[in-house]
């Protein structure tokens, strides 16, 4: 019986490297820079560029012994075994992983949306034999609505309420940079204020080519000054001491949850934002039937009906339980 191309811990035997593993491993693919995938301490790191710089700003330029760049499309040959990335448009640099070998081809997606966003690299679909993909949003109930009908609502709130501050949670990789060029192409062209976590990998963004406009350091602002405008912060922050310096602060939150109202009145969020990162109930089954992939492993998230609606197609699914990950959406909040 032949050897299976990839194991249920994501493990790539024809190549002896792990993709996304939770523990330092000699040899790992990274798939993108959220912190429950992208992890330090691997002795030798493959990823695409843009993750690969995302890593070494936020865990030190030698958080891994040794990293190999390897540009979207481009096939890497080890051992007899090919190694590609393909574009999964969640944040900058989120790359597909695709691996062929011994006539069998297989897909992990990390995180991934097919929606368009200028902060990443759209996603493109891959073929495959064996599909792992994940599920934050794998339920029915979940529909995104258009994040640029979500932005019009802040804009119209901005506008309705000009004696107070907007603070708008977010996560610093990814989600706080994609609200920023949403907003910008909905034609906020004022200064967009800014936590200090935000700085750095706002500034990595504006390094790799994507245009975020103004931005300027949230802390120290006088008060008064702070009417009428928009600050970017993590969803901690704008609910503590530190959103005190803010006239009235409306208080807002960018996540895929946010169409859960019990969370948002939980998180005291007064306009929520649904600006998901992830692909919707829609979306994940129209990418499983792209693939033309006859197994289909799911993962991080809701499994089980995506696992039933892939069964009711006539392929054969299974829930796949990885450590480390967060059901939630990771760090990028969804």
């Amino acid at each position: 019986m032949a050897t299976p191309i990839l194991d249920r811990n994501l493990y790539v035997p024809a190549i002896d490297a792990w993709i996304d593993p939770d523990t330092p491993r000699p040899r790992a693919i990274i798939t993108h820079g959220h912190a429950d995938h992208a992890r330090s301490g691997h002795g030798a790191v493959l990823a695409t560029p843009d993750t690969i710089a995302i890593m070494q700003v936020r865990y030190g330029a030698d958080c891994a012994g040794r990293f190999e760049a390897l540009d979207f499309g481009a096939v890497l040959d080890i051992d007899g075994a090919k190694v590609s990335l393909h574009p999964a448009g969640h944040i900058l640099g989120s790359a597909q992983v695709r691996i062929e070998a011994g006539g069998q081809r297989a897909l992990v997606t990390g995180d991934y949306k097919r929606l368009p966003d200028r902060t990443a690299q759209p996603y493109q679909p891959v073929a495959c034999d064996l599909l792992v993909t994940e599920a934050t949003f794998g339920l029915p109930v979940f529909q995104h609505p258009r994040p640029q009908d979500e932005i019009k609502r802040l804009l119209k709130s901005v506008g309705d309420q000009p004696e107070r501050c907007h603070l708008v949670g977010c996560y610093a990789l990814g989600k706080a940079q994609r609200v920023i060029a949403l907003l910008r192409d909905a034609g906020w062209d004022r200064p967009i204020y800014l936590h200090g976590a935000m700085i750095g990998l706002c500034a990595l963004y504006e390094e790799l080519g994507v245009s975020l406009g103004e931005l300027i350091p949230a802390t120290g602002m006088p008060k008064a000054a702070m009417a009428g405008q928009i600050v970017i912060a993590p969803p901690s922050a704008i609910r503590d001491r530190w959103s005190r310096r803010f006239p009235d602060p409306v208080v807002c939150q960018a996540s895929g949850w946010m169409s859960i109202k019990q969370r948002a009145r939980q998180a005291l969020v007064e306009l929520p934002l649904v600006i998901s990162d992830h692909c919707d109930w829609g979306e994940l089954n129209q990418s499983i039937l792209e693939s033309g992939a006859e197994t289909v492993w799911v993962t991080h998230g809701r499994e089980d009906a995506l696992v039933y609606w892939c069964r009711q197609q006539g392929l054969a699914a299974d829930p796949l339980a990885l450590p480390g990950l967060d059901d939630d959406g990771g760090e990028g909040g969804a």
